[in-house]
């Protein structure tokens, strides 16, 4: 069907409005505290919506629904624990930081191991940041980089792809740039409704082009074993169990201590959750995202299934496509009627734009007040400090834009098998939250370790994966190497963190004492 004129006049007018809406929802900002935290004057069920919004990428969008085109519902199970981890979160973690009066994670560090500690475990969540939302800004490139090839423009996939990343990054910075956390949070209540209604359009649409409708999607689901969403995994060897993402203990285990890490370590949260006026406003609005996330993946893990049925279960080289995540791209472009392709392209704009536009205010908010004002800004006057992190604002989107561009080439220019970006993405993350959450655990529960102890456990949490990741270490290493799953990532890197922080400070107090 292809995509008309009103298509991109949709798009274009989406992107104005996204502009002008942004701009006036920021109101006046005097401060710092205005810029990145909103005055705590934001109401909780506004933090909750743009919570989900954040954690909505166009991975969400793109990539959830490639997970069940080419597999089971098995990836819910870790949805379980993302609500069981919030939970955790905000009874044990949100006490803290609301008790502190803090502006980011890492001051609550810096409070209990000085400020070395918070000044890498800050540097930690700038890199996993940047390169986590390069593949989240990548992502969002897919159906842009579709459109462009309909639209006629001649040009190799690796040019067109940038072009796209570049339209994302622009149009999100601008916003971002002037209206600061109040204007990335309301515009995330936007377009969570916008992208939610392109979810709901889509799934109406597919149902209506298949000749039984539902019937025939729980038909070919279920003869293909698409409908398996427990896996209990116990007939895998021990290494084929921790090795694979979606058992469910697995999922489980691994999904509440992810949601722990990336919503009680991770700045690109926490920030949302301190703009609230108090504690309980924040646990709110925390915990309710959990079970609204549930729902939402639900949703994208339905269309992948509606899909598969449309496209009677064809693999993506038989579609003349390059992986499974280009597959719900091009069921929009090529067969939703003109008007409403524009629409549902609109809301993966809606849904790349939340989540990049927060990504860059928590970098330049972590930046300008764990880095730039404990050393440099001490005697700056409120407007310079704006004046600052608007600067960094800009300069953290250019960075951004930049890895996206590297994990196009990279994956664009791959020869062996792709994963589905969404895995990539989350298992970057998976990575240094470990070290993130363990540095966390160890300052909360444990009163002996100090800033020495603290600074060994977290480089030794994250060294000990370079050899349990399938990864250029494992091929140095003799043998057939011990690997595990990514959700596994964060609980073995967290518990190394800690035991080995409590065994530094164990020695440290033995050899005191016998010197």
């Amino acid at each position: 069907m292809g995509f008309a004129l009103i298509d991109y006049l949709v798009v274009l007018l989406y992107i104005a409005a996204v502009i002008v809406f942004g701009t006036v929802m920021a109101g006046k900002q005097r401060s710092t505290s205005d810029y990145f935290l909103g005055g705590h004057r934001i109401p909780w069920w506004a933090v909750l919506f743009s919570i989900v919004a954040t954690e909505t990428s166009t991975l969400t969008f793109i990539s959830i629904p490639a997970i069940a085109y080419g597999g089971t519902l098995a990836f819910l199970q870790i949805t379980f624990g993302y609500i069981v981890g919030r939970t955790v979160v905000s009874l044990f973690f949100l006490p803290k930081f609301y008790k502190g009066k803090l502006s980011t994670a890492y001051q609550f560090l810096g409070a209990r191991f000085g400020s070395s500690m918070r000044n890498i475990t800050s540097a930690t969540f700038m890199v996993t940041r940047l390169l986590a939302d390069g593949v989240r800004l990548f992502a969002s490139a897919i159906p842009l980089a579709i459109i462009l090839r309909l639209a006629g423009v001649e040009a190799s996939d690796l040019t067109i792809y940038l072009i796209s990343i570049l339209m994302v990054s622009g149009v999100t910075i601008i916003y971002t740039y002037i209206g600061g956390i109040k204007a990335v949070v309301w515009m995330d209540v936007i377009q969570m409704g916008v992208y939610l209604g392109g979810a709901v359009l889509a799934v109406g649409i597919i149902l209506s082009k298949l000749p039984h409708g539902l019937s025939s999607v729980l038909s070919v689901a279920q003869s293909a074993g698409k409908l398996k969403l427990i896996h209990l995994g116990f007939d895998l060897s021990f290494g084929e169990f921790i090795a694979q993402p979606y058992t469910f203990f697995t999922a489980l285990l691994g999904g509440a201590v992810f949601s722990i890490a990336s919503h009680g370590t991770d700045q690109l949260i926490v920030q949302r959750l301190l703009t609230t006026k108090n504690l309980r406003s924040s646990q709110k609005a925390l915990i309710g995202s959990g079970f609204v996330v549930f729902l939402q993946f639900t949703l994208f893990m339905f269309i992948g299934l509606l899909l598969y049925a449309f496209y009677s279960a064809k693999v993506p080289a038989q579609l003349g496509l390059a992986t499974t995540d280009e597959i719900f791209a091009k069921f929009i472009v090529e067969e939703i009627p003109p008007g409403l392709s524009g629409l549902i392209i609109a809301a993966i704009l809606a849904a790349a734009m939340s989540t990049l536009s927060s990504s860059i205010n928590s970098l330049a908010s972590s930046t300008t007040m764990d880095l730039y004002k404990p050393y440099w800004g001490k005697n700056n006057t409120p407007e310079k400090d704006l004046k600052i992190s608007r600067i960094i604002t800009i300069i953290w989107g250019a960075i951004i834009t930049g890895s996206a561009f590297l994990f196009a080439i990279l994956q664009l220019q791959s020869l062996g098998d792709r994963p589905a970006v969404v895995e990539l993405g989350l298992g970057i993350a998976s990575y240094t939250y470990g070290g993130l959450l363990g540095a966390f655990v160890l300052g909360i529960l444990f009163q002996k370790p100090d800033r020495i102890d603290a600074i060994i456990g977290f480089f030794a949490g994250l060294g000990a994966l370079l050899f349990l990741v399938k990864g250029p270490i494992q091929i140095l290493l003799p043998g057939q190497g011990l690997s595990i799953a990514w959700p596994l990532y964060i609980v073995v890197g967290g518990l190394i963190v800690i035991v080995v922080g409590n065994i530094s400070c164990l020695i440290r107090s033995l050899r005191d004492r016998l010197i």
